[in-house]
């Protein structure tokens, strides 16, 4: 079985600064891509940025220039570095992996964290 466990969400201050990770853990065969998705009050679930697993980037124009993904394959980990925070990143962030699990070989799977809440607020 598969688990992502996310970390580091918080309250913060606007202009604040806050860095989530992601560690996947479990029968794990590969790691495909990586990245965070966020669901703000009353609204839809959103990619905010996506890793490969030869680390090309993909970010949501809202957060290009501000917020960083980056990963650590050795660690299965998948990490997001936000800056300047405001307001409207208020959400509920989801890590979201692409994985092959040892037992389903080589069939690729979704697997989404349990969801960290951040609030960015004065």
């Amino acid at each position: 079985q598969v688990q992502l466990v996310e970390s580091g969400g918080g309250l913060v201050q606007p202009g604040g600064s806050l860095r989530l990770s992601c560690a996947a853990s479990g029968s794990i065969f590969s790691i495909y891509t990586m990245g965070w998705y966020r669901q703000g009050p009353g609204k839809q679930r959103e990619l905010v940025a996506s890793i490969t697993s030869g680390g090309s980037t993909n970010y949501a124009d809202s957060v290009k220039g501000r917020f960083t993904i980056s990963r650590d394959n050795a660690r299965n980990t998948v990490y997001l570095q936000m800056n300047s925070l405001k307001p409207e990143d208020t959400a509920v962030y989801y890590c979201n992996a692409e994985i092959v699990d040892i037992h389903t070989i080589p069939r690729r799977q979704n697997y989404w964290g349990q969801g960290t809440q951040v609030t960015v607020s004065s």
